[in-house]
Order: structure tokens, then sequence, then C-alpha cells
């Protein structure tokens, strides 16, 4: 039974509580009887002097009801509890996001672009993941790791922030490079778990990495791919290609994703693949994989009790020791 911020084990003892006003009653009818009478024809050679301590005798009483009062409380052993939890790790996931960085990422069909939707959904998925270890991997026409896997989301949530498109990396899509670079961060994983979230938004046309060739080296290190085909269906506004300016001209082209092969390496590395047309379909692809890949987490809770029954029973020792004191000195009576 849980009374304020207090935990009482022995509660019907508080029923004994009904005994105070019903002997504050009985006392208040009874008293009179306990005083000494004397009659006499007349007082008026008495002087009327009523004394303070006559006045505060019934105190005498009170005191005693206060002393059953705590010893009923007593015995109901009220206790204050603190909770104190540790928890500790059992089974870490290794995650590599491998993530398509060609151009045709600033497709609009996602508001504003299909990069800038990924990495806002990515940072979120990072937070949400505080027992694992993340890296990044990036591909166009070619691969590189942005990070390896670490534990420092500060860092991977940096990284993914400032990820443009692929400028830099030679023109097309190279998802057999983008998945193998995955692959190569994790080879060396002593993790229990270890997962790639390998996203694209096109087809395989580039690159000397087989991705069939990566998706059966992820599978003999027991590597989980989650595969996701970024983009809407039918057309899409994309770029198209660069005015003499350098400005990148958009055109609505079809939109073509090999989904036949993202089903492929996820079916083959007992993943899963899915589909994301828009942005909320996205940010709904990444909550169900925090779901699938749970990270198994040992809470230990440690109780300290601390029992509130001695206090009680020594302020009733009190007051029965001040109730005593006053009979036998200010109140000293047969009584």
């Amino acid at each position: 039974m849980k009374w304020f911020n207090y935990e009482i084990m022995n509660p019907e003892f508080l029923w004994l509580l009904i005994l105070i006003p019903m002997l504050a009653v009985w006392f208040y009818f009874t008293h009179h009887k306990n005083q000494a009478s004397l009659s006499i024809p007349s007082i008026r050679g008495f002087e009327q002097k009523s004394s303070i301590w006559s006045r505060l005798k019934p105190i005498l009483y009170v005191l005693r009801l206060v002393a059953l009062t705590l010893l009923i409380l007593a015995m109901t052993r009220p206790r204050t509890v603190q909770v104190s939890t540790k928890s500790k790790t059992t089974r870490g996931i290794d995650i590599v996001m491998a993530i398509d960085i060609s151009a045709s990422m600033l497709a609009k069909d996602l508001k504003p672009n299909r990069l800038e939707a990924l990495k806002k959904v990515a940072v979120e998925f990072v937070k949400g993941r505080p027992n694992d270890r993340i890296g990044v991997v990036v591909y166009a026409g070619e691969s590189y790791t942005k990070t390896p896997i670490t534990s420092d989301k500060e860092i991977v949530n940096k990284i993914i922030a400032d990820i443009s498109w692929g400028e830099d990396l030679d023109g097309g899509t190279a998802i057999g490079m983008g998945l193998g670079s995955a692959v190569n961060r994790l080879k060396e994983s002593k993790a229990q778990s270890k997962v790639i979230i390998l996203l694209t938004d096109g087809v395989n046309n580039t690159g000397f990495v087989d991705p069939k060739t990566a998706a059966e080296l992820a599978k003999d290190l027991g590597i989980k791919v989650y595969t996701i085909g970024l983009g809407t269906n039918g057309m899409a506004l994309s770029p198209y290609y660069k005015d003499p300016s350098g400005n990148l001209v958009f055109k609505n082209v079809p939109v073509e994703i090999d989904e036949e092969l993202l089903r492929f390496i996820a079916r083959q590395t007992e993943g899963k693949y899915f589909r994301a047309t828009d942005n909320v379909r996205l940010k709904a692809i990444y909550d169900e994989i925090n779901k699938l890949e749970k990270t198994e987490i040992e809470e230990f809770r440690y109780y300290n009790y601390s029992e509130k029954y001695r206090l009680l029973v020594g302020f009733a020792l009190l007051f029965v020791m001040l109730e005593t004191g006053l009979r036998l000195s200010v109140y000293k009576s047969f009584i």
C-alpha cells in the first residue's frame, strides 16, 4: 500500500486507528468521575483562583492518545524506498547505412528533395539507437566510407547532416560498390547482430562489384541487409543537365528502381525490402526497421529500504515518558 512517499507493509493495522476517536469521546464523558469532590455548606471562605495547571490536566490524556496513535502507525511498518537502476546492453547491434548520393537524389518527388528527406529521417533513426554502433557509407559511381562504425552518435549525425550529392564521385549508381563497402566495414565486427541499410533511387549501372556477389558475401558473414527503393511511382522532377552557368536544370523523368535486385539482396541476407514513395512512407520504413532490430538491454534494479517504524516508536515512548513525568510531578495523584 502506497501512502504519499511511504510504503505501508501492514496496512491492516490502520483499522486500529478507529479506537482513537472512541477513546477521546469516552474520556470526554468520563473524565469528571476521576476528579475528587468535597461537599461543604459554603465556599465563601475560600479564595476562588483557578490554576493554569489544573486547566491543562486533560493534556495527560492527549499525550496518551498521541502515544497510542504513534504505536499503531509503527505497527503498520511504514518505510521509504529508493530505487536505482543500471542498464547493461546484452546484445549490441552494429549498423552501416549505405546511402546513394547520385545526382538523382536531388529529385523533388520527396520534399524538399530525396536526399534532404533521407538525411532528416536518418538523423532521427540514429538518435533512436543509443546502445548501438553506427557507420555511414556513401556511393554514386564509386563508394567510400564517411565514418566507420562508432558509438559516438554526435559524430554520426554531423556526418549525415553534411552529406551532399556526389559531384566529387563518378556519375552513375554503383549499388554493388556501395554494398561492398558496407560489408567491408562490418566484416571485422564482433557484434552479435550486424545490419546494413542500403538505400538507392536507381539501378546498378556502373562499378566493378556485382551487387549479387556482395550480397552473397554479406550472407556468409551473417550480415542482414534491409534495402530501400526511394522514389515515387511514375515521373519525378529530377536533375537533367547543367546549363552553361553550371546550374542544374530539372525535368520530369521516369523513376527507375531495380526493385528485383533490391528484393534479391534482402531475401538473400534474410533482410527485407521497402519502397519509399514519399516522406511519410520513408519515415515509416525507418521506424519499422528500428522496431525489427531491437537491442536487448538487461536492467538491474537496486532497492534501498528505510524503515520508519523505529522513529514512531521512539516518539511514542517520548510522549509516554512525558505523561508519566507530569503525573508524578505536577499532577501527582492516585489516579
